[in-house]
């Protein structure tokens, strides 16, 4: 019978929140280099355009670092150059020094999968070289340097301007990079005038490849099924990842994991994080509140059978079916999922907004969780540039009147 090593739930998900740096002693340090060491051990922070808050990557670093703020972020891509722009698990920052790992997506571009991606190669790729010709001139550019065609609709965002498309199908095939955003707007540059001098730029060969991404998959997320390392980041072959799974358990790198109450399920974890994990023990808990884009949740069905945490983003579900609200934010306290809520910062009035505060309905509260949210939701309204909260309503109700009155101590 094939030897597994055996964990309880409770130490899986210690595990697992160790690994996202939410157990409240990551020790990261403070300021930019903490920032950078985070995306570093997280492997990528999604960007994400929603801001009826902090846009999710400012809000995902600050759940790490509460010091954090955007012009940290911006130095580290523009200046400092030890983060990248591409596509991770979506468009996200990823560390500088995984740069090569994505050169077989950047090389798999003549290739194009996927009819929306075809049409689009198909229709704008003939503009391509002269994107690249005039950057190549007169250095970076923006969308906003080309001037629409005189005929294009306002508002047809793809069609109005081609030539974001073809800047965006280059940027595909790493012929440019992202070397900054100026109020989030995308500024190309060439490859070569971007990427630091000393980055590795062989192509891994699929041993490799495979290697790395299960390597990065389990430093992140701790413990994980197969399907979880694939989805980690978007665009591994199954194959490759399947046999270098194998191998990695052959060599002792990686381990089948049995997690107590988990139907049974095989999870995988890095033998280097098995024989720590015995040395994790239940702490004093601490609160966060994380972004529907946070990598720790963004794979939802790992929650739920994790933590037993159903959540869903219910901002492209019409209102009339929502079952929470617009952009509602987990509440992570210790090691359980304690509620959600949902925020919307108004900026104008600096007021932050809580249309609704849920608590799961199996949540215990106690004196130190209201304390501890309500220190919180303070400190999330500050990062937001807000200096006033207001509750509109709870579930259960009775919640309004004891956060109400944590809120004003």
């Amino acid at each position: 019978m094939e030897k597994r090593e055996k964990v309880s739930l409770p130490l899986a998900r210690r595990m697992a929140l160790r690994a996202q740096l939410l157990n409240g002693r990551s020790r990261l340090p403070n300021g930019k280099e903490g920032i950078a060491q985070a995306i570093e051990m997280l492997g990528y922070i999604q960007i994400d355009t929603i801001n009826v808050i902090q846009r999710a990557h400012h809000h995902t670093l600050w759940t790490r670092r509460p010091d954090y703020n955007a012009e940290m972020l911006h130095e580290l891509q523009a200046r400092d150059r030890r983060i990248f722009e591409y596509w991770g698990h979506a468009l996200s920052y990823l560390p500088i020094s995984d740069y090569r790992y994505y050169l077989p997506r950047m090389r798999g571009f003549d290739d194009p999968a996927g009819k929306w991606f075809r049409s689009r190669y198909e229709k704008y790729g003939h503009l391509m070289k002269p994107c690249l010709k005039r950057i190549r001139e007169e250095g970076p550019l923006g969308a906003k340097d080309f001037k629409s065609r005189p005929d294009a609709s306002p508002g047809a965002w793809w069609d109005a301007k081609p030539e974001k498309v073809a800047l965006e199908l280059l940027f595909w095939r790493g012929d440019l990079m992202i070397t900054e955003r100026r109020r989030f707007e995308r500024i190309y540059d060439l490859t070569e005038r971007v990427l630091p001098r000393g980055i590795n730029t062989c192509m891994p060969d699929n041993d490799e490849l495979g290697r790395f991404w299960i390597h990065r998959a389990l430093l992140s997320y701790g413990v994980a099924l197969e399907k979880e390392i694939r989805s980690y980041i978007h665009g591994i072959d199954s194959e490759i990842l399947t046999g270098s799974l194998r191998d990695t358990i052959e060599t002792g790198a990686v381990m089948r994991v049995t997690v107590k109450g988990a139907k049974d399920k095989c999870y995988y974890a890095l033998s280097e994080n098995i024989r720590a994990a015995a040395g994790f023990r239940r702490k004093t808990p601490r609160l966060f509140i994380l972004s529907p884009f946070d990598n720790c949740i963004i794979q939802r069905d790992r929650i739920r059978r994790l933590f037993g945490f159903n959540y869903a983003l219910e901002c492209f579900v019409p209102p009339a079916k929502r079952e929470y609200g617009y952009f509602v934010l987990p509440i992570l306290w210790g090691e359980e999922f304690a509620g959600r809520f949902d925020p919307k910062a108004d900026r104008k009035k600096k007021t932050l907004i809580i249309h609704h505060f849920y608590l799961e309905s199996d949540f215990r509260t106690t004196d130190a969780f209201y304390t501890a949210v309500a220190q919180k939701l303070w400190e999330f309204a500050r990062f937001n540039e807000c200096n006033q909260i207001v509750v509109k309503t709870t579930s259960p109700a009775r919640v309004k009147r004891e956060l109400v009155n944590q809120l004003k101590r």
